[in-house]
């Protein structure tokens, strides 16, 4: 397995694949690998001549200072967990100074209204974030193939937006959420929670599975309004939004029509902020 920290020595190794239009196969993570990050790598590897794996926990798209600090770093178990995966993955590690040459900043990005729903109204400047990393990331590696999971479907669509308006040649596939045995979304933000809360927050996926049950035939009022009513039961939770939105633009259904469209949630739990969504078609 070969590791680097170095973008320069990482876009010479790969620069054998662009040459001969080798198919590059890339998964950015932030650590803390789970077995959602893993089914990722595993189609990248059997879809790509080669396969990179990014892990780097990226600052500037954290908006509160106590959740970039309390993020988990596990990079050792990281690179045993890809390990079991293949062996041949390259797995680029940088530092902050490395992606960001002593500036720390965000570059500043119109997704055509995108970032500006759900998770852009609650974290202030987190798209500008992901957006300058992404945008980093990409010119480094030249993927031919980019792997996102839909749990982080608003991110999907941003990345999706940002190669379209940056003219990136770059295919950007969006894999289906991994979830753990009673339903909670895989996240690497799941390993702060205790237990019991872990058990508790099975009750998001539940809840969510209710809400598209109720969108087949009740108006999507009634189905925010029940969403709420069954949050305001569960003691521990504190909700930062619900809502019902379409796909492929995101902004808020009135009432059902012809689109697709997908239930977001955002609660907190304990002082862990865990995000899901549903498909409501």
């Amino acid at each position: 397995m070969l590791i680097f920290n170095n973008k320069a020595r990482l876009a010479t190794v790969l620069s054998d694949y662009i040459n001969v239009k080798a198919p590059i196969g890339f998964v950015p993570t932030m650590g803390a690998l789970h077995d959602g990050h893993l089914s990722l790598i595993r189609r990248s590897a059997g879809e790509n001549e080669v396969t990179v794996v990014s892990i780097f926990v990226n600052p500037t798209q954290f908006n509160n200072p106590e959740d970039l600090e309390k993020y988990p770093r596990t990079l050792d178990a990281d690179i045993e967990k890809i390990k079991t995966v293949s062996d041949k993955i390259i797995v680029f590690a940088p530092t902050v100074y490395e992606m960001y040459d002593g500036n720390t900043a965000s570059a500043h990005f119109s997704f055509d209204g995108l970032e500006n729903q759900m998770e852009g109204a609650f974290r202030p400047g987190h798209f500008d974030g992901v957006g300058t990393i992404v945008k980093k990331l990409f010119e480094i590696v030249q993927p031919t193939n980019a792997y996102f999971g839909e749990k982080d479907f608003q991110q999907l669509q941003i990345v999706k937006k940002l190669v379209e308006k940056e003219g990136m040649p770059i295919n950007v596939i969006g894999c289906p959420i991994s979830r753990e045995a009673n339903g909670l979304a895989m996240s690497s933000r799941n390993e702060r929670l205790s237990g019991t809360d872990r058990e508790k927050a099975a009750g998001i996926y539940k809840i969510l599975k209710e809400a598209q049950h109720r969108s087949k035939d009740q108006d999507f009022a009634s189905v925010k309004q029940f969403v709420h009513n069954a949050f305001a039961a569960l003691p521990g939770f504190t909700m930062d939004y619900f809502e019902i939105a379409a796909e492929d633009d995101l902004k808020p259904a009135v009432s059902e029509g012809k689109k697709k469209y997908r239930a977001f949630i955002a609660v907190f739990l304990s002082n862990v902020r865990l995000i899901d969504n549903i498909s409501l078609n």
